[in-house]
């Protein structure tokens, strides 16, 4: 039976509503909301492809436990799991105190998850060694509202972008982190072509692409920018007096710093155009409305809480705060990072923005639940916890929701770790995590459109999202998880009030009760229900009881959550990045995200046309730093430091200033022989958030001598399942090589993509057994070349004149072209209504040819139009020819129904089309 279910995407914080169409109990589609607020029917790549990562077939669906570290899991049922888990959590808790066991959790996770989890830690066990994974992404961002304004909560709302004339975007880059939000950026400039946008990035990202103005500043100096801008906002009379009597305090020991921060000093520590500086002043001084939007460039710091601060300050210094268009807004890192830092879900907080540290918060919270104290001391932030991990002060960690084996910062560090550690849980939904390999015990948990809780965005908005299938296997719901192993624990413990503690049936009473912790609070939610978010849909924070909504803007009165109700101004100094860059390391090296994946790639890995735009981990690197090391495009470069080291290949941006280079966060184990770029990235902490400097690492970069290369593309059959389990079969592969990646490619019938390189040819018998794995071996229909003397050796499969598969080794120059040719045949097929497409058998003439670009006769690969629904140049144009409407070509196709991004293109495709049939009916 055919139905929609309303539910939020489980991406980036931006919070989007979705329509999830399932049939039979199986997700079948999804189709942004048109009435959430957050997106207004909007979705990007990822979220428009959820539905094709809902299948149960590479989940985990059962428990597994192993008993010794040596020996491989085993299948077992919830009750032996959970009582084996209890029995040892509680051996441990005897031996060596509550502080001995830790949570690590996951800004993906549920309000009502976390609530529990939180619960456990703090109020069964007594420590507060419970910390989650958006100390990688928000903590600063945290700590930094928190010593300015107050509290930590976002001023801002989505629609103040339209509103703005001023668009301050440092250290982010929505255009591939936050789609929707910059979509709302695109319609801001449309609508008022006198938007100024100024981009603060070290590299030329694509948000910065259309700023009027970028600041390619060097790593980590921000602060002494923002106190230059300051620096000028004073000089030039920009700033708000008034203002700041009114409703701040410590502007002047603010002033007495930011005297030794002029144009001319900044622009030397920045590496800037003094007059680029004095530009950006000005701009935002003057402007009427000024906005900042700001993410992980300035959280990932070992100074990140000030890096917050001291953008903060410029909109305290000028008034441009609690009115429309104007105010500083930290775009959230994961779905639900907000609503874990609401119940509590940081190491050093408590539930509804209590602070650990202090005495009547804790109290506050031990009536809440009924218990005589909840403990003093400070748990262990992430970093420090797997540290205290494989110190052996902590002994048992339960992790949920999330990779550490891959998110941390220095991972040579965290996997040692883990490895020592006495007992390990995982608490996920997918079975193939890098963290998998060292989990003791595995719990099967429900995920997206499998749940029911709430979530809260970037703008503090509270979505209720309900199950649109049912859970696969023996899946549960993390809530239930906790719940049932806090009972267990207990009773173990010899915990009188466990059953106070954890009563709850339903993920709505866990709700009701985190509600309640709220009254009277800076986020007070005690006028919000399932109920009510049901009917009237997602309300943002405040809503006390008897609200009739919630808060757009906070602070339009000047009244702040701190005790004397004014803002503060923090004295902020400049300070360096953590590691800097030396002969031997000169190279500074940043990170970040795609547009098309997401996190460790879990969950966006198993689609194959989300690696269309980027299917490897490539190091970027300016042309000349490139050259310098004897590198051009494609060839394999040495990464490395003190703390690890990685093969990767290469490519030129000229984007990107010398001495820098870039590499995305997203490949680890599953799709690389290294851990990634957490292999190179230091554990340096802000004092503050203890948040880690992931965004900048200084390493050494040379050519790789490894001269012989293997490349293999191989469709694994229709649909991406059969290339899911090829996948699985080629990562077994990836030790054997100095270098290897792997990857899927395509649309419905995907490549799976294995490249290698090494220090020597491998003989021949071994490419043989490679081969088999790929299921290359039939000789009837193989084509073969061999060049003993110049260890070359290729065979490509072609049954019935098609090219399904081809190993390259030696010699791989065809790989990119073959590539494409090989993608494009099934697209062809889809763009004539599925009329089969045979391939032009120049190709099999070519395919084993030792030439890099594709010959002039072969099949050239549609351009794709629509990113989101995955819809190509010739798809579109074969159905205009038909006789089709933009509005048909929406139902059809479904492109232009995601982001929008692909609208004025498909307007004016069929605005062509029109044109040339209005001039064809005149002839």
């Amino acid at each position: 039976m055919h139905k929609q279910v309303k539910s939020t995407c489980c991406y980036c914080g931006v919070g989007c509503g979705l329509l999830i169409e399932t049939d039979k109990d199986r997700i079948v589609g999804v189709r942004g909301d048109p009435e959430h607020p957050a997106n207004l029917g909007r979705l990007c790549t990822k979220g428009a492809s959820l539905h094709l990562t809902a299948r149960p077939d590479y989940r985990l669906l059962h428990p597994e436990l192993r008993r010794q570290r040596q020996l491989p899991r085993q299948r077992v049922g919830w009750e032996q799991a959970l009582d084996h888990a209890a029995e040892r959590f509680a051996e441990i808790i005897a031996a060596h105190g509550p502080d001995s066991v830790a949570f690590y959790i996951s800004g993906q996770l549920l309000t009502e998850d976390y609530y529990v989890f939180n619960k456990l830690a703090k109020g069964l066990i007594g420590t507060n060694n419970v910390d989650t994974n958006s100390r990688l992404c928000m903590s600063s961002a945290v700590a930094g509202y928190k010593q300015t304004l107050g509290a930590d909560a976002p001023p801002c709302c989505y629609e103040d972008i339209a509103a703005t004339d001023c668009l301050l975007i440092a250290g982010a880059n929505p255009a591939v982190a936050h789609p929707i939000v910059f979509r709302r950026i695109e319609d801001a400039r449309a609508a008022n072509p006198g938007l100024r946008i100024i981009v603060i990035d070290p590299r030329r990202s694509e948000s910065a692409a259309i700023a009027d103005l970028h600041l390619a500043l060097k790593p980590g100096t921000d602060i002494a920018l923002y106190n230059g801008l300051l620096h000028v906002l004073l000089g030039e009379d920009l700033v708000d007096r008034e203002y700041i009597a009114a409703h701040t305090e410590g502007f002047a020991a603010l002033e007495q710093t930011v005297a030794a921060f002029p144009p001319a000093v900044v622009a030397e520590i920045c590496a800037l155009a003094e007059a680029e500086i004095i530009q950006a002043a000005r701009w935002f001084g003057r402007s009427a409305a000024a906005l900042s939007l700001y993410c992980q460039g300035l959280n990932q710091s070992s100074h990140g809480t000030h890096n917050n601060a001291a953008l903060i300050h410029l909109h305290l210094a000028t008034g441009q705060i609690g009115r429309p268009g104007a105010g500083p807004f930290s775009l959230t890192g994961q779905p639900n990072a907000m609503g874990g830092r609401e119940v509590g879900g940081l190491a050093n907080l408590l539930s509804a923005h209590r602070d650990l540290a202090n005495p009547e918060h804790r109290a506050e919270v031990a009536r809440l639940w009924g218990l005589p104290s909840v403990p003093a001391q400070p748990g262990k932030a992430a970093v420090e916890l797997f540290a205290a991990l494989k110190r052996g002060e902590i002994k048992a960690v339960w992790i949920a929701c999330t990779n550490p084996a891959q998110s941390l910062p220095d991972q040579g560090t965290v996997r040692a770790a883990l490895q020592a550690a006495d007992f390990v849980v995982l608490q996920e939904a997918f079975a193939n995590t890098d963290t998998a390999a060292y989990a003791d015990l595995m719990l099967p948990a429900t995920t997206w459109g499998e749940k029911e809780g709430t979530v809260t965005n970037s703008e503090r908005c509270i979505t209720h999202i309900t199950p649109a299938v049912s859970r696969p296997g023996e899946a549960r719901a993390d809530w239930e998880i906790v719940v049932d192993f806090a009972r267990r624990l207990g009773a173990r413990l010899a915990q009188p009030l466990t059953g106070q503690l954890f009563p709850y049936a339903s993920p709505e009473a866990i709700f009701n009760e985190h509600r309640e912790s709220t009254r009277g609070r800076d986020l007070d939610i005690t006028g919000l229900s399932y109920a009510l978010l049901d009917s009237a849909g997602p309300q943002q924070w405040p809503f006390p009881e008897g609200a009739s909504s919630g808060r757009r803007r906070l602070y339009a009165d000047g009244v702040f959550p701190t005790p004397s109700g004014r803002a503060r101004f923090v004295a902020v100094e400049h300070r360096p990045t953590a590691e800097s860059t030396d002969d031997t390391h000169s190279i500074s090296l940043l990170s970040g995200r795609l547009r098309d994946q997401w996190h460790g790639m879990s969950r966006t890995g198993t689609v194959a046309r989300l690696f269309n735009l980027d299917d490897e981990p490539l190091l970027s690197m300016h042309p000349a730093d490139l050259r310098q090391r004897g590198l051009v495009s494609g060839d394999v470069a040495h990464v490395g430091n003190a703390r690890g080291q990685l093969h990767v290949r290469v490519k030129p941006d000229a984007g990107l200033l010398r001495g820098r280079a870039w590499l995305p966060m997203h490949w680890g184990s599953q799709f690389m022989n290294s851990a990634g770029v957490n292999a190179l990235t230091l554990s340096a902490c802000d004092p503050f958030s203890q948040q880690p400097e992931l965004k900048h690492a200084a390493v050494a970069v040379a050519r790789a001598d490894l001269p012989w290369q293997l490349v293999i593309l191989r469709q694994a059959g229709a649909g991406e399942l059969a290339a899911l389990a090829l996948l699985a079969r080629a990562r077994t592969l990836l030790a054997d090589f100095a270098f290897a990646s792997v990857g899927l490619y395509g649309r419905s019938e995907p490549l799976v993509v294995f490249r290698a390189a090494h220090g020597e040819a491998l003989p021949e018998s071994r490419l043989q057994e490679i081969d088999a794995l790929f299921g290359l071996d039939a000789d009837d229909a193989a084509i073969v070349y061999a060049d003993q003397r110049r260890q070359i050796s290729k065979r490509a499969i072609a049954p019935d004149g098609k090219l399904i598969g081809i190993r390259l080794a030696g010699e791989t120059q065809a790989q990119s072209w073959l590539k494409e040719v090989m993608a494009a045949e099934v697209e062809e097929a889809e763009g004539s209504d599925g009329a089969a497409a045979g391939l032009d058998p120049a190709l099999i003439r070519w395919a084993l040819a030792p030439i890099g670009k594709r010959p002039g006769k072969l099949p050239q690969r549609s351009r794709v139009v629509c990113n989101c629904a995955d819809i190509s140049e010739a798809q579109i144009k074969a159905d205009l020819d038909g006789g089709a409407t933009l509005t048909i070509l929406q139902e059809k196709r479904k492109c232009g129904t995601f982001c929008g991004s692909c609208l004025p293109e498909l307007r004016q495709m069929v605005a062509s089309q029109a044109q040339r049939s209005a001039t064809e009916a005149v002839a």
